[in-house]
């Protein structure tokens, strides 16, 4: 896949300074025994090496935009010959200036480079999918893909499990979650597994938004970006993000 790295065969050398410093805590914090990371299919696509990773500028930079649809791109076209646990996980150059800012001015960053993905498409927006986020399944799609969205930022102190060094996405298909739902005893088993790892990981009570993929009271973009306390997005005036999650393309 043109320039995305998988781990074991990509070649390491080639790559920047600040990329194989964010490979290395990425790696770290994935294979931690001690206080393993809540999410369970996360770590399975870890250990698997079903994970692809790329790197871009920084996120405030206007070409940066250009450089995640073209990784996003090639990870579309070539995700379901990786495996049922695969994610594309986005690592962002992130200046010491830009670890200062606020959760907040972290998530108007996030959404401006959803919405510039949006303007990138060359896809129309899927028919099955409705434009109106007020529509439970309402979910972000690319290329003709579903996907499910997360954003970790140096911002988040207290949801530890949304901190990292750098701005990261992790970008996993929808059907990969359709795939984990198969089975039903076995997806109630992982989620109650996920939940108790989230006590214990994050110094704060599990975030409010935070639901089951495709339960009908869910709303998916709620969790792309979770905040530090148990705010949700719905009581933020973001009206420009709210614009976008309503865009009829």
């Amino acid at each position: 896949m043109n320039g995305l790295y998988t781990r074991g065969s990509s070649p390491r050398d080639q790559l920047l300074s600040w990329e194989k410093q964010a490979l290395d805590r990425f790696f770290a914090k994935m294979s931690d025994k001690e206080k393993p990371f809540p999410c369970i299919p996360a770590t399975i696509g870890f250990s698997t090496n079903q994970l692809r990773y790329g790197f871009v500028g920084d996120p405030r930079s206007e070409t940066t935009i250009d450089k995640l649809a073209s990784l996003l791109t090639s990870y579309t076209k070539h995700s379901k010959e990786i495996g049922n646990y695969t994610s594309l996980i986005i690592f962002y150059e992130t200046p010491q200036s830009l670890k200062n800012d606020s959760v907040e001015e972290f998530e108007q960053l996030f959404w401006k480079h959803l919405n510039g993905l949006n303007t990138l498409d060359e896809y129309d927006w899927p028919k099955d999918i409705p434009t109106d986020p007020h529509n439970p399944i309402w979910e972000f799609c690319f290329n003709g893909e579903k996907y499910f969205m997360y954003c970790a930022t140096p911002a988040h102190k207290n949801r530890k499990s949304r901190h990292f060094d750098v701005m990261m996405l992790a970008i996993t298909p929808r059907w990969v979650l359709q795939e984990f739902n198969k089975s039903q005893s076995f997806a109630e088993r992982i989620k109650t597994q996920v939940r108790e790892r989230l006590a214990k990981y994050d110094s704060i009570s599990i975030h409010p938004d935070l639901n089951t993929y495709g339960a009908e009271d869910n709303f998916e973009w709620r969790q792309y970006f979770l905040h530090d306390d148990d705010t949700s997005l719905t009581k933020c005036p973001y009206h420009r993000v709210l614009k976008f999650l309503g865009i009829d393309k």
